[in-house]
């Protein structure tokens, strides 16, 4: 029996399929068999003596307040590979979306540098199973991403000036979908700063069935000390004042211990599941104004909901007298799920100024 064409692995790249392969990019922009390569270089442009079939469209601009798609596809298919690159002022500035089986609001909304756990606007390397990010800024993302009737991706530029040179590759494939396929779901937030003594929330609001599989979070501690004694909660099904799941402290549920600390320093690290791989202004740990980018990938232990979730996070420090201190740290999260839909509605995402890198 043939496999439908998802789900690829090592445990099954060998089994033949009818799914065909199909890719998406500025040199193809239908993603159409057969089509891609056509355009033809004009005027003083590089390729001006090769002609068609060369290096003539591999990027796009995105104009000031622009929404621009770059991918629609007719289903039933799933999105198995995305390559994108553009410039690091605009991580916070240009906003992608994901849109499923022609719904009105986007399952997937984030900043770009954000959705590809680089947040600060300042290039850092990513070694994990779903995200990787490569020198200077070349984003990858491995989610699965199925879709039954349509998938439609678009890029929105906040900013007041032209974004020239965004380039992108998505790779699908067209195949027949499982029943108990659920859709991914991304979600950015930002509490700048939290208010003092009350959490983060990561998200809410989700309902119906499916299940969490992972965590982005670029921090900036605004006080000296510690940062990190906050714990993880996940609501579920119903949780109202006490979770279901809680963790015992930040560095704990990034899989750190102690402070991510040796001999007075932060270490950094990128694995497939867990990583602590941003530290800006390292001049020492437990300095105030210090950037940090960490995530953590429910793919071995996804939290499972059948109704409802919402998960939130605390910033939270030492007092001199061995007392927490309730922090107000900025924290911006992108969290990651899969269900099945309609989906409700996300928060508004907020304007260029809210979500700038200052």
């Amino acid at each position: 029996m043939q496999h439908p064409g998802i789900g690829t692995g090592l445990h099954n790249i060998s089994r033949l399929s009818t799914a065909q392969s199909r890719s998406i990019s500025a040199e193809n922009p239908n993603g159409a068999k057969g089509r891609g390569a056509l355009a033809a270089p004009e005027g003083n442009h590089p390729a001006r003596e090769l002609g068609v079939g060369w290096k003539v469209r591999p990027c796009v601009t995105v104009e000031p307040g622009q929404v621009l798609t770059i991918a629609e596809i007719d289903g039933p298919g799933a999105i198995e590979h995305i390559w994108l690159t553009c410039k690091s002022d605009f991580w916070r500035r240009l906003i992608i979306r994901f849109y499923w089986d022609d719904e009105l609001t986007p399952s997937i909304e984030a900043p770009i540098g954000d959705l590809f756990c680089n947040g600060w606007c300042k290039p850092v390397a990513v070694n994990s199973l779903p995200i990787a990010v490569n020198p200077r800024g070349g984003f990858n993302s491995y989610w699965e991403m199925p879709f039954r009737q349509k998938a439609r991706i678009t890029v929105e530029n906040l900013w007041h000036e032209p974004h020239t040179g965004l380039f992108y590759q998505v790779d699908y494939t067209l195949t027949d979908i499982p029943d108990d396929a659920a859709y991914l779901h991304a979600q950015w937030r930002r509490s700048n700063p939290v208010p003092y003594g009350d959490i983060h929330t990561l998200v809410d609001g989700i309902t119906g069935h499916g299940h969490y599989v992972g965590t982005y979070v670029a921090w900036q501690s605004n006080n000296d000390g510690w940062w990190g004694e906050g714990e993880i909660k996940f609501y579920i099904d119903g949780d109202e004042e006490n979770p279901t799941i809680c963790g015992t402290g930040t560095e704990d549920y990034f899989g750190g211990a102690w402070c991510f600390e040796v001999e007075g320093q932060y270490v950094p690290y990128s694995t497939p599941f867990l990583g602590f791989h941003q530290i800006l202004k390292p001049d020492g740990a437990f300095k105030s104004n210090m950037r940090f980018g960490m995530y953590r990938w429910h793919i071995p232990d996804p939290v499972r909901f059948a109704q409802d979730l919402r998960v939130t996070i605390q910033a939270l420090g030492w007092r001199s007298n061995y007392r927490f201190l309730p922090l107000q740290d900025d924290i911006a999260s992108t969290t990651f799920w899969y269900q099945a839909e309609p989906h409700a509605p996300f928060p508004a995402i907020g304007t260029a100024n809210e979500l700038e890198v200052i």
